[in-house]
């Protein structure tokens, strides 16, 4: 019988000490736990601000360079990801980490897209950095109106233009 009442209180030690990641701390309605580094109650917010892209008119087998910037607009820190698409198809993808800084809002991800398995033609970039639970998800992605053209090396572009130009796209409401 003893040892039976050391070991429940034994085991309830170390699963107090270890059990529950996190640290709690105040805050929610009474018998609530708020754990500091999860989301519970938390509003997290991710938002693809911008995009740029350069060159958007190039040759096939060119690298097209896509700045993107993310803000953390709410609480919260995780790692995710950051998806890049052409035309839907995914072109490349970063992991990122956010949050840990209170001061550290911003976050600039740089992608480079090789192009020499692209077939000529028009290409829509966008970006996506989509993270479960966000208070408001219509503004996880962006983008691009203005299409990046592809010609195979040698061709003309429409409109008689060179190869080069840069367009940047801003979010919705920002």
């Amino acid at each position: 019988m003893r040892f039976g009442k050391v070991a429940i209180v034994l085991a309830a030690g170390v699963l107090a000490a270890f059990g529950v990641p996190g640290t709690a701390v105040p805050g929610g309605p009474p018998g609530k736990i708020r754990l500091a580094d999860g989301p519970g109650d938390m509003n997290i917010n991710l938002a693809v601000r911008q995009l740029t892209v350069t060159p958007v008119r190039a040759y096939v087998g060119d690298t097209i360079h896509v700045e993107v910037q993310i803000e953390n607009k709410a609480e919260g820190s995780n790692t995710t990801t950051a998806d890049l698409y052409a035309n839907g198809k995914l072109i490349g993808r970063e992991l990122f980490t956010w949050g840990w800084s209170p001061g550290e809002r911003l976050y600039r991800l740089s992608f480079g897209w090789d192009t020499r398995s692209v077939s000529p033609g028009e290409y829509k970039i966008r970006a996506e950095a989509f993270v479960r639970p966000d208070s408001s998800p219509f503004d996880n992605d962006l983008e691009m109106q203005q299409p990046v053209i592809l010609v195979s090396p040698g061709a003309a572009f429409p409109g008689g233009e060179t190869a080069g130009g840069s367009a940047t796209e801003t979010g919705r409401g920002l």
